[in-house]
Protein backbone atom coordinates (compact mmCIF):
# COMPACT_ATOMS: atom_id res chain seq x y z
CA UNK A 1 0.00 0.00 0.00
CA UNK A 2 1.31 3.45 -0.94
CA UNK A 3 2.25 5.79 1.88
CA UNK A 4 0.25 8.97 2.45
CA UNK A 5 1.86 12.27 1.36
CA UNK A 6 3.54 14.52 3.92
CA UNK A 7 1.91 17.95 3.96
CA UNK A 8 3.79 20.87 5.53
CA UNK A 9 1.70 23.96 4.91
CA UNK A 10 1.76 24.55 1.15
CA UNK A 11 4.54 21.98 0.64
CA UNK A 12 3.43 18.49 -0.33
CA UNK A 13 5.89 15.58 -0.47
CA UNK A 14 4.19 12.69 -2.31
CA UNK A 15 6.23 10.23 -0.22
CA UNK A 16 6.49 11.03 3.54
CA UNK A 17 10.23 10.43 3.74
CA UNK A 18 12.75 13.11 4.64
CA UNK A 19 16.39 12.30 3.92
CA UNK A 20 18.37 13.26 7.01
CA UNK A 21 21.13 15.83 6.82
CA UNK A 22 24.63 14.33 6.98
CA UNK A 23 27.81 16.33 7.18
CA UNK A 24 30.49 17.02 6.34
CA UNK A 25 29.90 16.52 2.63
CA UNK A 26 27.71 13.41 2.77
CA UNK A 27 24.32 14.95 1.93
CA UNK A 28 24.82 17.79 -0.50
CA UNK A 29 23.02 18.60 -3.77
CA UNK A 30 23.34 15.23 -5.52
CA UNK A 31 21.69 13.20 -2.78
CA UNK A 32 19.18 15.84 -1.71
CA UNK A 33 18.15 16.49 -5.31
CA UNK A 34 17.72 12.78 -6.07
CA UNK A 35 15.56 12.20 -2.98
CA UNK A 36 13.34 15.20 -3.75
CA UNK A 37 13.01 14.07 -7.36
CA UNK A 38 11.56 10.75 -6.12
CA UNK A 39 8.91 12.56 -4.07
CA UNK A 40 10.62 12.77 -0.71
CA UNK A 41 12.27 15.78 0.93
CA UNK A 42 15.99 16.20 0.25
CA UNK A 43 18.17 17.76 2.93
CA UNK A 44 21.55 19.44 2.48
CA UNK A 45 23.86 19.59 5.49
CA UNK A 46 25.13 23.06 6.38
CA UNK A 47 28.10 21.54 8.22
CA UNK A 48 31.16 22.84 6.35
CA UNK A 49 29.72 22.44 2.81
CA UNK A 50 32.63 24.47 1.46
CA UNK A 51 35.31 22.09 2.72
CA UNK A 52 36.51 21.47 -0.86
CA UNK A 53 36.71 25.18 -1.74
CA UNK A 54 40.21 26.46 -2.56
CA UNK A 55 39.82 29.27 0.00
CA UNK A 56 38.27 27.20 2.79
CA UNK A 57 41.30 27.35 5.10
CA UNK A 58 41.57 31.14 4.68
CA UNK A 59 37.90 31.96 5.25
CA UNK A 60 35.73 28.96 6.10
CA UNK A 61 32.53 30.96 6.58
CA UNK A 62 32.75 32.65 3.18
CA UNK A 63 33.50 29.33 1.46
CA UNK A 64 30.66 27.60 3.30
CA UNK A 65 28.03 30.22 2.47
CA UNK A 66 29.09 30.27 -1.18
CA UNK A 67 28.95 26.47 -1.41
CA UNK A 68 25.67 26.19 0.48
CA UNK A 69 24.03 28.65 -1.92
CA UNK A 70 25.33 26.69 -4.90
CA UNK A 71 24.17 23.35 -3.50
CA UNK A 72 20.65 24.62 -2.75
CA UNK A 73 20.27 25.87 -6.32
CA UNK A 74 21.78 22.73 -7.84
CA UNK A 75 19.59 20.44 -5.73
CA UNK A 76 16.50 22.35 -6.82
CA UNK A 77 17.50 21.80 -10.45
CA UNK A 78 18.13 18.08 -9.95
CA UNK A 79 14.85 17.64 -8.08
CA UNK A 80 12.81 19.14 -10.93
CA UNK A 81 10.58 21.07 -8.57
CA UNK A 82 10.93 18.85 -5.51
CA UNK A 83 11.26 20.00 -1.90
CA UNK A 84 14.77 20.91 -0.73
CA UNK A 85 15.70 21.75 2.84
CA UNK A 86 18.83 22.41 4.89
CA UNK A 87 19.92 20.98 8.23
CA UNK A 88 21.65 23.62 10.37
CA UNK A 89 23.13 22.75 13.76
CA UNK A 90 22.09 25.23 16.43
CA UNK A 91 25.61 24.80 17.84
CA UNK A 92 27.04 26.44 14.70
CA UNK A 93 28.94 29.66 15.42
CA UNK A 94 27.41 31.53 12.46
CA UNK A 95 23.91 30.12 12.79
CA UNK A 96 22.06 33.28 11.69
CA UNK A 97 24.21 33.64 8.58
CA UNK A 98 23.42 30.08 7.48
CA UNK A 99 19.70 30.67 8.01
CA UNK A 100 19.90 33.87 5.94
CA UNK A 101 21.74 31.99 3.16
CA UNK A 102 18.91 29.43 3.02
CA UNK A 103 16.28 32.15 2.76
CA UNK A 104 18.10 34.06 0.02
CA UNK A 105 18.83 31.02 -2.11
CA UNK A 106 15.45 29.32 -2.23
CA UNK A 107 15.52 26.58 0.40
CA UNK A 108 12.00 25.35 1.14
CA UNK A 109 12.61 24.46 4.78
CA UNK A 110 15.14 24.31 7.61
CA UNK A 111 15.59 21.53 10.14
CA UNK A 112 17.63 22.45 13.20
CA UNK A 113 19.07 20.35 16.03
CA UNK A 114 22.23 20.03 18.18
CA UNK A 115 20.71 22.54 20.59
CA UNK A 116 17.39 24.34 20.91
CA UNK A 117 16.82 26.78 18.00
CA UNK A 118 14.99 29.32 20.13
CA UNK A 119 15.52 32.31 17.79
CA UNK A 120 14.68 30.49 14.54
CA UNK A 121 11.10 31.88 14.20
CA UNK A 122 12.50 35.41 14.50
CA UNK A 123 15.21 34.75 11.92
CA UNK A 124 12.58 33.42 9.50
CA UNK A 125 10.03 36.16 10.18
CA UNK A 126 8.12 37.28 7.07
CA UNK A 127 9.62 34.50 4.92
CA UNK A 128 7.94 31.49 3.35
CA UNK A 129 10.62 29.10 4.63
CA UNK A 130 9.19 26.33 6.83
CA UNK A 131 11.10 25.15 9.90
CA UNK A 132 11.33 22.26 12.33
CA UNK A 133 13.30 21.64 15.50
CA UNK A 134 14.86 18.26 16.20
CA UNK A 135 13.77 17.11 19.66
CA UNK A 136 14.42 13.91 21.56
CA UNK A 137 12.19 14.50 24.57
CA UNK A 138 8.78 15.85 25.49
CA UNK A 139 10.58 18.32 27.77
CA UNK A 140 12.49 19.84 24.83
CA UNK A 141 9.31 20.09 22.74
CA UNK A 142 7.51 21.86 25.59
CA UNK A 143 10.34 24.34 26.16
CA UNK A 144 10.38 25.35 22.48
CA UNK A 145 6.65 25.44 21.81
CA UNK A 146 5.79 27.33 25.01
CA UNK A 147 8.53 29.89 24.38
CA UNK A 148 7.67 30.34 20.68
CA UNK A 149 3.96 30.59 21.44
CA UNK A 150 4.53 33.20 24.14
CA UNK A 151 7.33 35.19 22.52
CA UNK A 152 6.41 35.10 18.81
CA UNK A 153 2.81 33.83 18.73
CA UNK A 154 4.13 31.16 16.40
CA UNK A 155 5.16 27.50 16.57
CA UNK A 156 7.09 25.18 14.27
CA UNK A 157 5.71 24.17 10.87
CA UNK A 158 6.62 20.56 11.68
CA UNK A 159 8.68 18.64 14.25
CA UNK A 160 11.36 15.97 13.91
CA UNK A 161 11.64 13.53 16.80
CA UNK A 162 15.08 11.93 16.86
CA UNK A 163 15.32 8.66 18.76
CA UNK A 164 18.32 6.94 20.37
CA UNK A 165 19.15 4.77 17.33
CA UNK A 166 20.14 7.73 15.16
CA UNK A 167 23.61 8.55 13.87
CA UNK A 168 25.57 11.73 14.41
CA UNK A 169 24.91 13.82 17.50
CA UNK A 170 22.31 12.46 19.89
CA UNK A 171 20.11 14.20 22.44
CA UNK A 172 20.67 11.45 24.98
CA UNK A 173 23.23 10.38 27.53
CA UNK A 174 25.64 7.67 26.31
CA UNK A 175 23.83 5.13 28.49
CA UNK A 176 20.40 6.09 27.10
CA UNK A 177 21.70 5.93 23.52
CA UNK A 178 22.89 2.37 24.10
CA UNK A 179 20.22 0.92 26.36
CA UNK A 180 16.93 2.83 25.97
CA UNK A 181 14.37 0.31 24.73
CA UNK A 182 12.06 0.93 21.80
CA UNK A 183 9.03 0.18 23.97
CA UNK A 184 10.01 2.85 26.48
CA UNK A 185 10.83 5.41 23.83
CA UNK A 186 7.63 4.73 21.89
CA UNK A 187 5.77 6.12 24.91
CA UNK A 188 7.83 9.31 24.64
CA UNK A 189 7.13 9.52 20.89
CA UNK A 190 3.38 9.29 21.48
CA UNK A 191 3.57 11.96 24.18
CA UNK A 192 5.47 14.35 21.88
CA UNK A 193 3.03 13.74 19.02
CA UNK A 194 0.03 14.47 21.26
CA UNK A 195 1.64 17.60 22.67
CA UNK A 196 2.51 19.03 19.24
CA UNK A 197 -0.95 18.24 17.87
CA UNK A 198 -2.53 20.12 20.81
CA UNK A 199 -1.41 23.37 19.15
CA UNK A 200 -3.20 22.70 15.87
CA UNK A 201 -6.54 24.20 16.91
CA UNK A 202 -4.95 27.43 18.12
CA UNK A 203 -2.92 27.89 14.95
CA UNK A 204 -5.62 26.49 12.66
CA UNK A 205 -3.28 24.22 10.71
CA UNK A 206 -1.77 20.79 10.82
CA UNK A 207 1.65 20.42 12.45
CA UNK A 208 3.18 17.19 11.12
CA UNK A 209 5.51 15.12 13.29
CA UNK A 210 8.30 13.11 11.68
CA UNK A 211 10.28 10.34 13.39
CA UNK A 212 14.02 9.84 12.89
CA UNK A 213 16.54 7.35 14.25
CA UNK A 214 16.94 3.75 13.18
CA UNK A 215 14.24 3.88 10.49
CA UNK A 216 15.41 1.37 7.89
CA UNK A 217 12.56 -0.49 6.17
CA UNK A 218 8.83 -0.31 5.51
CA UNK A 219 7.95 -2.07 8.78
CA UNK A 220 9.80 0.69 10.67
CA UNK A 221 7.87 3.36 8.77
CA UNK A 222 4.54 1.65 9.44
CA UNK A 223 5.42 1.34 13.13
CA UNK A 224 5.98 5.07 13.63
CA UNK A 225 3.01 6.04 11.48
CA UNK A 226 0.90 3.84 13.76
CA UNK A 227 2.15 5.87 16.73
CA UNK A 228 0.70 9.02 15.13
CA UNK A 229 3.69 10.29 13.15
CA UNK A 230 3.08 11.79 9.72
CA UNK A 231 6.37 10.72 8.18
CA UNK A 232 9.90 9.55 8.85
CA UNK A 233 13.42 10.83 8.40
CA UNK A 234 16.07 8.42 7.10
CA UNK A 235 19.78 9.08 6.69
CA UNK A 236 21.85 5.90 7.02
CA UNK A 237 19.75 4.11 4.40
CA UNK A 238 20.74 6.65 1.72
CA UNK A 239 24.51 6.58 2.26
CA UNK A 240 25.29 3.55 0.09
CA UNK A 241 23.51 4.94 -2.97
CA UNK A 242 25.02 5.97 -6.27
CA UNK A 243 23.67 9.48 -5.76
CA UNK A 244 25.08 10.04 -2.25
CA UNK A 245 27.74 12.76 -2.20
CA UNK A 246 30.07 10.61 -0.06
CA UNK A 247 33.13 8.96 -1.65
CA UNK A 248 32.97 5.26 -2.50
CA UNK A 249 35.27 4.34 0.40
CA UNK A 250 32.81 5.94 2.84
CA UNK A 251 29.92 3.98 1.36
CA UNK A 252 31.99 0.80 1.48
CA UNK A 253 32.68 1.33 5.19
CA UNK A 254 28.93 0.97 5.82
CA UNK A 255 28.76 -2.17 3.70
CA UNK A 256 31.71 -3.69 5.57
CA UNK A 257 30.53 -2.74 9.07
CA UNK A 258 29.25 -5.38 11.49
CA UNK A 259 26.81 -4.75 14.32
CA UNK A 260 29.68 -4.74 16.82
CA UNK A 261 31.52 -2.06 14.82
CA UNK A 262 28.84 0.56 15.58
CA UNK A 263 29.55 2.38 18.85
CA UNK A 264 28.79 5.50 20.88
CA UNK A 265 31.56 8.10 20.64
CA UNK A 266 32.52 11.33 22.42
CA UNK A 267 31.94 14.46 20.35
CA UNK A 268 33.39 17.97 20.79
CA UNK A 269 29.82 19.28 20.41
CA UNK A 270 29.20 18.05 23.96
CA UNK A 271 26.76 15.36 22.88
CA UNK A 272 27.39 11.65 22.39
CA UNK A 273 27.35 10.41 18.81
CA UNK A 274 27.12 7.08 17.00
CA UNK A 275 29.81 6.06 14.54
CA UNK A 276 31.76 3.16 13.07
CA UNK A 277 34.64 2.04 15.33
CA UNK A 278 37.54 2.55 12.95
CA UNK A 279 41.20 3.38 13.62
CA UNK A 280 40.37 7.00 14.50
CA UNK A 281 37.74 6.04 17.09
CA UNK A 282 40.00 3.41 18.66
CA UNK A 283 42.79 5.99 19.05
CA UNK A 284 40.42 8.49 20.67
CA UNK A 285 39.41 5.82 23.20
CA UNK A 286 42.94 5.90 24.66
CA UNK A 287 43.84 9.57 24.20
CA UNK A 288 42.80 12.93 22.81
CA UNK A 289 44.16 14.58 19.68
CA UNK A 290 46.03 17.89 19.76
CA UNK A 291 44.08 20.44 17.72
CA UNK A 292 46.37 22.49 15.48
CA UNK A 293 43.78 24.38 13.45
CA UNK A 294 40.43 25.75 14.70
CA UNK A 295 37.65 26.59 12.24
CA UNK A 296 35.56 28.35 14.90
CA UNK A 297 32.61 26.29 13.68
CA UNK A 298 30.96 25.50 17.03
CA UNK A 299 29.88 27.97 19.69
CA UNK A 300 31.11 26.07 22.72
CA UNK A 301 34.20 24.34 21.35
CA UNK A 302 37.51 25.17 23.02
CA UNK A 303 40.47 23.88 20.95
CA UNK A 304 42.59 23.73 24.11
CA UNK A 305 40.33 21.15 25.74
CA UNK A 306 38.43 19.47 22.92
CA UNK A 307 39.23 15.76 22.37
CA UNK A 308 39.70 16.37 18.62
CA UNK A 309 38.67 18.72 15.82
CA UNK A 310 35.34 17.40 14.62
CA UNK A 311 35.52 19.43 11.39
CA UNK A 312 38.80 17.81 10.35
CA UNK A 313 37.58 14.36 11.43
CA UNK A 314 34.49 14.71 9.23
CA UNK A 315 36.34 16.36 6.34
CA UNK A 316 38.78 13.43 6.24
CA UNK A 317 35.76 11.12 5.96
CA UNK A 318 34.30 13.17 3.10
CA UNK A 319 37.66 13.01 1.35
CA UNK A 320 37.74 9.22 1.59
CA UNK A 321 40.22 8.64 4.43
CA UNK A 322 38.03 6.19 6.32
CA UNK A 323 40.77 5.17 8.76
CA UNK A 324 41.63 8.61 10.12
CA UNK A 325 38.16 10.11 10.31
CA UNK A 326 34.83 10.09 12.08
CA UNK A 327 32.26 7.94 10.26
CA UNK A 328 28.88 8.85 11.72
CA UNK A 329 26.13 6.26 11.18
CA UNK A 330 22.81 5.07 12.54
CA UNK A 331 22.42 1.90 14.61
CA UNK A 332 21.31 -0.09 11.56
CA UNK A 333 24.27 0.75 9.30
CA UNK A 334 25.42 -2.87 9.51
CA UNK A 335 22.31 -3.88 7.55
CA UNK A 336 23.59 -2.03 4.46
CA UNK A 337 25.01 -4.69 2.15
CA UNK A 338 25.30 -3.13 -1.32
CA UNK A 339 25.41 0.03 -3.38
CA UNK A 340 21.94 0.83 -4.68
CA UNK A 341 20.03 3.87 -5.98
CA UNK A 342 17.69 6.38 -4.38
CA UNK A 343 14.94 5.29 -6.78
CA UNK A 344 15.32 1.64 -5.77
CA UNK A 345 14.97 2.55 -2.10
CA UNK A 346 11.84 4.61 -2.75
CA UNK A 347 10.34 1.84 -4.89
CA UNK A 348 10.94 -0.60 -2.02
CA UNK A 349 9.61 1.61 0.76
CA UNK A 350 6.55 2.95 -1.06
CA UNK A 351 5.27 -0.30 -2.57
Amino acid sequence: MKLKPLVIGNLVAPVPIIQGGMGVGISLSRLAGAVAKEGGIGIISAAQPGYHDAHFLENALKANLKSLAEHIKKAKEISMGGIIGVNIMKASTHYAEYVDCCVKNGADLIISGAGLPIELPLLLKDTAVKFAPIVSSLKAAKVLFKMWDRRYEKVADFVVIEGPKAGGHLGFTPDEAEHLTQETYDTEVTAIVNYVKSFEDKYKRQIPVVFAGGVYDRSDIDHYMALGCDGVQMATRFVATEECDAPLSYKQSYINATKDDIVIVKSPVGLPGRAIRNKFVKEREVGDEKVSKCFNCLEHCNPATTPYCISMALIHAAEGDTDNSLLFCGENAYKVDKITTVKAIFDELNA
